[in-house]
C-alpha cells in the first residue's frame, strides 16, 4: 500500500470530522464545527492519503497531539516530539495499523531525524497500545481526564 502526506485543507478536515467509529472507539468521534475545522487546519495536522487519493488517516505534531489536562500531571516534559494519529474508520480493525504507523514514523524521521517521540493514548485502546509497543514505544506517564485514563508512551532512539 502506497501512502503519502498532504497538507491539511478544509475538504480533508471536514471529511475527518465526519468519521464515526464503533464503540468503544466512538470516544474518538468528533463533532463538526467551525472551530473543529480551524483546529485541524492550524498547520500541525496533515492528511495521509492512499494510492486512490482517499484519506487513510491523519497525523498531528506538537501540542495538538497532547491531551491538555496532561500538562497538569507532568505528562509532557520538554525534549519529545508529540505525535497524534487517527485512522479512517473504514480501515480500522483490518491489520493495517502497522503499515500506517510505520509510514508515519518514517515520515517524522525524515523531517525530525531520530528525535525522541511521544504518543498519548486512552488506556482502553488496547489495539493501539499493542501496536505502539510493537514499534518500540514504552509506557511513561498515566493521568485521568474525567473517567478516561490516558498514558503517554515514548520511543527514544539509542546510539549504537
Amino acid at each position: 500500500m502506497l501512502l503519502y502526506v498532504k497538507e491539511m485543507d478544509e475538504i480533508f478536515a471536514e471529511e475527518i470530522l465526519s468519521w464515526k467509529y464503533e464503540a468503544p472507539y466512538d470516544f474518538y468521534n468528533n463533532e463538526y464545527s467551525v472551530d473543529a475545522v480551524r483546529e485541524l487546519m492550524n498547520h500541525s495536522y496533515s492528511a495521509v492519503l492512499d494510492e486512490q487519493d482517499e484519506i487513510f488517516g491523519f497525523l498531528c505534531i506538537g501540542e495538538s497531539a497532547q491531551v491538555p489536562i496532561g500538562i497538569d500531571f507532568g505528562a509532557y516534559p520538554k525534549g519529545f516530539i508529540d505525535v497524534g494519529i487517527g485512522m479512517n474508520p473504514v480501515f480500522t480493525g483490518q491489520g493495517r495499523g502497522l503499515t500506517f504507523l510505520t509510514f508515519i514514523l518514517n515520515y517524522i524521521k525524515g523531517v525530525y531525524g531520530d528525535a525522541p517521540l511521544r504518543l498519548t493514548v486512552a488506556v482502553f485502546n488496547s489495539r493501539a497500545i499493542h501496536l505502539y509497543e510493537k514499534l518500540g514505544f514504552v509506557k511513561e506517564k498515566e493521568f485521568t481526564r474525567g473517567d478516561i485514563v490516558f498514558i503517554t508512551m515514548i520511543r527514544v532512539f539509542k546510539e549504537t
